[in-house]
């Protein structure tokens, strides 16, 4: 973990951490303290939407969603959104039927809703090659890359990084590695990353404004990890980040 990476809006320096240091605070959020999936998908999904709605200036907003955690805050995004009558459509980079665990009741949810869902990549019906305009959101990924991107989840990072529109990526621009900011194979370039909870090492290396969104994770989780953490939020439940 290196503290000097970024620096919040009073000027304290935030830690960063590496995927694998992230995966234990997710594992010590959820099986010791009890902070579940459903609750900090919710808070991604929200600070996500904030994000989107501060960046819109007009046109549709294109969610490009996985499986997992990401692609959960991703569909999330969408239904707060949507509530707020915002033009929003979400490309899958999977059947949904293949869609599992609390992302896969994110998406019941959304289903409800007037959103229309679609399969990206792979000859499906969306069309990776259309240029996308407005707001384009990529939950595809997140901090659990692992090799390069590949069939429709790549052909979806290229039509994000081909957007006409403003990129706004969760967590860790999709295809790149969260912990040293390389890209195996093609990789989303962003205009704005909100990344959550703590910013992951990687981003220092890569482009793109940032913005850290609380999960409300007690710090208690830090402590019993190993992170030296100081609640950069304030009063705020997002604060921009600078690269240090």
């Amino acid at each position: 973990m290196d503290e000097m990476l970024f620096v919040g809006p009073t000027g304290r320096r935030v830690p960063a951490v590496t995927a694998e240091e992230m995966r234990a605070v997710d594992r010590v959020a959820v099986e010791e303290v009890g902070l579940d999936l459903p609750r900090m998908m919710e808070d991604a999904g929200r600070g996500l939407a904030e994000a989107v709605l501060d960046r819109r200036e007009n046109g549709p907003v294109t969610i490009l969603a996985g499986n997992g955690g990401n692609g959960g805050g991703g569909l999330a995004c969408a239904r707060h959104l949507a509530n707020r009558d915002l033009p929003v459509q979400l490309v899958l980079d999977r059947d949904p039927a293949d869609i599992d665990g609390v992302t896969a009741e994110q998406l019941r949810i959304l289903k409800a809703t007037d959103v229309p869902i679609e399969t990206g990549g792979g000859g499906s019906g969306f069309d990776v090659d259309a240029p996308l305009d407005g707001v384009v959101v990529d939950a595809l990924i997140g901090y659990g890359l692992s090799g390069a991107p590949r069939g429709p989840v790549a052909e979806l990072v290229d039509a994000a990084s081909d957007a006409a529109g403003t990129v706004v990526s969760l967590d860790v621009p999709s295809g790149v590695d969260a912990t040293t900011g390389e890209a195996p194979g093609a990789a989303v370039d962003p205009d704005l990353i909100a990344t959550l909870a703590l910013p992951k090492t990687g981003l220092a290396a890569v482009s793109g404004d940032l913005l850290l969104v609380d999960l409300s994770i007690p710090a208690t989780v830090y402590d019993r990890v190993g992170v030296e953490y100081e609640a950069p939020f304030g009063d705020e439940f997002a604060v921009p980040l600078s690269r240090a």
